[in-house]
């Protein structure tokens, strides 16, 4: 397993490809904070290749883990699944899902991207609430993650479409090639990074809606080391404490 430490330092002057991301296998651990509280942790990480109706599928696993010992948020434990794939543009969503396992509910959306049909199908508790129309790249959000990173540093904005809460919305957000010097847990030193702001006119995890801050390494692969979002009950961080690559050879 390579370290952030030791790989960290390759720069590359244009983003990373979908192939660079995907190799990589990367795991992050973020920490969510409001003000001095720690509000929990976001595990991200790429699971083992699967399959989609026969087609190949990559599959991105996100965990968010709120701290239990604050008694203002209590127990909660969420993991949304993803098996997408990618082609020369952008990567898209086969199937998306969330599992509340504090409620011991796996399964308690599931979004199916059905491209034959053209239509996007929601599901609550395994009823269907919902079908809308389907726009590419078509993704239940955490596609972001990725697509976000191909405009770091970018110039050219980017206008993502995003299937949640039986509803369709849109992440924009803008970047430019300044950088700023930041200071992160998961990394030795401080390291050089490109900032992108945006807004979100959807209803994400925690409330997160409008405006945005994210900033990114300069490095090859663009890591999203921090964010500052919205959220119902005001302004939160997210920093990146822990990185690692599990493979290639980026």
């Amino acid at each position: 397993m390579l370290s952030a430490q030791s790989e960290f330092t390759f720069n590359r002057e244009e983003p990373p490809t979908m192939e660079m991301m995907i190799d990589a296998r990367e795991v992050f651990r973020y920490e969510v904070t409001y003000g001095w509280f720690t509000l929990g942790w976001i595990d991200v990480q790429l699971l083992p290749d699967s399959t989609f109706n026969g087609q190949k599928a990559y599959h991105l696993q996100t965990v968010m883990e709120a701290n239990s010992s604050n008694i203002l948020i209590g127990k909660n434990l969420v993991h949304y699944e993803n098996l997408f794939q990618f082609n020369e543009k952008w990567p898209y969503s086969f199937v998306f899902w969330r599992d509340d396992l504090h409620d011991n509910e796996p399964n308690r959306t599931r979004i199916i991207f059905d491209r034959d049909s053209s239509k996007v199908h929601f599901y609550e508790r395994g009823e269907l609430e919902e079908t809308l129309d389907l726009e590419e790249p078509a993704s239940g959000g955490d596609i972001i993650f990725y697509y976000s990173r191909m405009f770091a540093g970018e110039e050219t904005p980017y206008k993502l479409p995003v299937y949640i809460e039986n509803e369709l919305g849109y992440v924009t957000s803008s970047s430019s090639k300044k950088t700023y010097m930041r200071e992160y847990e998961a990394f030795n030193e401080p390291i050089e990074t490109y900032l992108s702001e945006g807004n979100a006119d959807i209803n994400g995890p925690f409330g997160f809606r409008g405006n945005f801050k994210s900033w990114f390494s300069t490095g090859d692969l663009r890591v999203p080391v921090e964010a500052h979002v919205k959220v119902i009950f005001g302004n939160v961080k997210v920093r990146l404490i822990s990185y690692s690559r599990e493979g290639g050879n980026y």
